[in-house]
C-alpha cells in the first residue's frame, strides 16, 4: 500500500484493489490472532508442567541431600570422594514436535540395558552409598525433563511476542491506514459523482432552452 492515502488515484479500480488488500490483511490478522491464542494455551500447559517438574525436583533434592548425608556419615568425605560412581551409560532421547513450525522438545534419559562393568564395582559396597548414587541419578533424570521444558517455554514466549507485535502492527497501523485510504477515495469518488451529476443537469438545462 502507498505510504499515504493521498497517493491514490481516486478510481473505482483503485478502490476495488484496496478492498482486496483490506480483506487479505484481515485474514492475516485472524490467522495471527488464532496463533496467539494457541501459543498462549501451549504456554499455560508448559507452565503447569514446569511447576510440577520443579516440585518434583525439589523433592528429589531433599532426598538427595538426605542420602548424601547418610553416605557421608557412613564413609566420611575422603572415602566417599574415591567411591566409584555409577556409570552414566544412559542415552538422551529427544522427541520433537512442531507447533506452527516451532520445534518443541520432550527429553528423557533412557536407562542402559547392561549393568556397569565389574571393574567399576566398589570394594566395600554399602546401602548408604548405593542410595546416594541412585538419588543423584533420579535427580538427573528429572533435570533433563526440566531443561527441555524450560527450552520450550523460551521458544514459545519468543514466538508469542513476535506474533503479538505483528498482530498489533496490523491492528493498530495497517488496518487503520487502509480504512483511512478507503474513506478518502470514497469521499473523492462521491465528489466526482456529484460533479458529474451537476454537469449532466447543466447540459440538460442548456438543451431545454
Amino acid at each position: 500500500m502507498p505510504e499515504s492515502a493521498l497517493e491514490f488515484t481516486a478510481t473505482r479500480i483503485a478502490r476495488l484493489e484496496l478492498k482486496d488488500e483490506q480483506q487479505l490483511v484481515r485474514e492475516g490478522y485472524e490467522l495471527l490472532d488464532e496463533k496467539r491464542i494457541l501459543l498462549a494455551a501451549q504456554i499455560r500447559r508448559e507452565l503447569a508442567q514446569l511447576a510440577a517438574l520443579r516440585q518434583e525436583s525439589a523433592e528429589r533434592k531433599r532426598e538427595l541431600r538426605s542420602r548424601t548425608l547418610a553416605a557421608l556419615g557412613r564413609h566420611g568425605l575422603d572415602e566417599l570422594l574415591v567411591y566409584p560412581p555409577l556409570t552414566l551409560e544412559d542415552r538422551l532421547h529427544l522427541r520433537r514436535t512442531r507447533l506452527f513450525g516451532l520445534e518443541l522438545l520432550d527429553a528423557e534419559l533412557e536407562t542402559a540395558a547392561q549393568p556397569p562393568a565389574a571393574a567399576q564395582q566398589p570394594l566395600n559396597p554399602t546401602p548408604e552409598a548405593r542410595a546416594c548414587a541412585a538419588a543423584h541419578r533420579r535427580w538427573l533424570f528429572g533435570a533433563v525433563k526440566l531443561a527441555a521444558c524450560c527450552v520450550n517455554l523460551r521458544r514459545l514466549i519468543a514466538d508469542y511476542l513476535r506474533t503479538e507485535r505483528r498482530a498489533r502492527a496490523i491492528e493498530n497501523v495497517l488496518m487503520p491506514e487502509i480504512e483511512s485510504a478507503l474513506k478518502i477515495i470514497d469521499d473523492q469518488l462521491e465528489g466526482m459523482d456529484q460533479e458529474e451529476i451537476a454537469r449532466y443537469r447543466q447540459r440538460r438545462n442548456d438543451g431545454q432552452r
